[in-house]
């Protein structure tokens, strides 16, 4: 059953082929099975999940049943879900146990999805590897000595691994697109404010955004729609009708202009990536596309842009993490100095001490002009540089990472490094485009991404495009060894 799409398990439930409950008990015992070597998820909910299944089975038989009713999933520990833990991978919220759901968690409880547990993540979302999480490093399932990818590495691994048909993710700098990419699924980060942030713990405000994971675009595309629509709880949500996304998928790309950024193409690509995203590239071109160069020339301050922006925000949500209103508090304190100071330096990691000491330093006083401001005022023109190029083109295609996943502890000491295994997909989240990638090939034995970047509100395009490429291809149903 594991080896289904979306649709496919669906079917079989609506025909009485197998009830919500053995799905949901064969997904339990999978990640019962493998998940010991993976560590791609930190909290199972077994028994919600069982009656959530027996629930969606009384939907079903009463003909009360939508596209995702009875389907197993797993949630992002970001998410606050009532009476589960949401711990954002940290100590400083290990104990914390939600009273209220978030605006997805609600919306894929009255979708009748079966919530299999929470997943593994960078610290407060705070990694591109998946290594900062307070319990221990998620395991990429292509080769379990390497990273997933972060933040959403949980997820990400889960999906490729079988574990669940789909999960949920974040995307504050690529944390759903790089994951996706490294474990060989796919992956959409929405327009900013398509997706209710409410009761997603914040990292930076004025760049995250929920998403879905799947193997297929047929099945994101479904689980993106239940995710979507407009919250009056979010002040950033966008009050817009939300498509049918599924709707869309089987329109043919004759004449469709695709858009390759030349500095996507540098020399910091390995060639052995570049190779797989010139064959996808060519498949386009065989779907009846055309391709154009086009020049994002800001994109080249991506990374040092977002690096004052998401550390500033990041600094200022944060605060609030103090042993006293929220989080770790740390024993028998002499003060309220002590109190904080050692609850904070208790609970939080490396990683994200660093990023609130980033922050805290550009805006403070006599720095923020310098840092901060000027990093908007560059923001606005990476924005700017985007809306350029789709006046001219579709779509913006590219690769998604510049490398296959590395190995384990390879950049840990090395936070720069890091940070630049999200070159190509940081711009998308200081624009507020929408963004996915789709498994395009192999790179010994390990999986390589393409990414595509579409106009605001064109996730159903892109889902579209995507989708016509997995049925001429069949990257998309790759599994990785020992778990088929």
């Amino acid at each position: 059953m594991h080896q289904k799409s979306l649709s496919e398990l669906a079917a079989g439930l609506r025909a009485g082929e197998f009830t919500s409950e053995a799905l949901t008990r064969h997904f339990l015992d999978r990640i019962e099975r493998f998940d010991g070597e993976l560590n791609s998820v930190v909290t199972v909910t077994a028994d919600a999940a069982l009656e959530a299944a027996r629930e969606a089975d009384r939907r079903i038989a009463a003909g009360d049943a939508g596209p995702l009713t009875g389907i197993p999933f797993l949630h992002k520990d970001i998410f606050c879900t009532d009476g589960v833990r949401t711990s954002c991978g940290s100590r400083m919220l290990d104990n914390f146990e939600a009273p209220y759901d978030a605006t997805v968690t609600e919306k894929l409880r009255q979708a009748g999805a079966v919530m299999l547990g929470k997943t593994n993540m960078d610290e407060f979302a705070m990694g591109s590897s998946n290594e900062t999480s307070f319990y221990g490093p998620v395991k990429n399932p292509w080769d379990t000595g390497r990273v997933p990818g972060g933040s959403s590495g949980g997820s990400a691994a889960a999906v490729a691994a079988r574990l669940a048909p789909l999960a949920t993710g974040t995307d504050t700098g690529g944390s759903i697109r790089q994951p996706a990419a490294l474990c060989g699924i796919t992956g959409i980060k929405p327009t900013y404010g398509r997706v209710s942030r409410y009761g997603m713990i914040a990292f930076a405000s004025s760049l995250d955004q929920g998403g879905p994971f799947a193997t297929s675009a047929a099945d994101a595309a479904l689980l993106l729609e239940a995710m979507s629509g407009f919250d009056p709880r979010d002040s950033t949500s966008i009050d817009r009708p939300v498509e049918d996304y599924s709707a869309a998928l089987e329109q043919d790309l004759d004449g469709l202009v695709i858009g390759l950024p030349k500095e996507f193409f540098d020399d910091g690509l390995d060639a052995r990536v570049r190779a797989v995203i010139d064959a996808a590239i060519e498949e386009y071109r065989r779907l009846g596309a055309t391709v154009k160069e086009i020049s994002l020339p800001n994109s080249g301050l991506s990374v040092p842009v977002y690096y004052v922006v998401a550390p500033a925000e990041c600094s200022s949500n944060l605060s609030r993490m103090d042993g006293v209103r929220f989080g770790h508090r740390c024993e028998d304190p002499k003060d309220l100095d002590d109190l904080y100071t050692r609850s904070r330096g208790e609970g939080f990691g490396a990683e994200v001490k660093r990023r609130i000491m980033i922050g805290t330093y550009a805006l403070s006083a006599g720095y923020y002009d310098a840092y901060y401001l000027k990093a908007q005022q560059i923001r606005r023109l990476i924005r700017d540089d985007f809306v350029k190029a789709f006046e001219e083109v579709d779509v913006i295609m590219g690769p998604t990472s510049p490398t296959t996943a590395f190995r384990l502890g390879e950049k840990s000491d090395d936070p720069v490094t890091m940070y630049l295994s999200d070159i190509y997909t940081i711009a998308v989240n200081l624009a507020g485009l929408p963004g996915m990638s789709i498994p395009a090939g192999l790179v010994d034995g390990l999986p390589v991404g393409l990414q595509l970047i579409g106009d605001y509100f064109a996730e159903g395009r892109l889902l579209n495009i995507a989708h016509q490429y997995q049925k001429v291809t069949d990257w998309h149903t790759r599994c990785p060894a020992g778990y088929e």
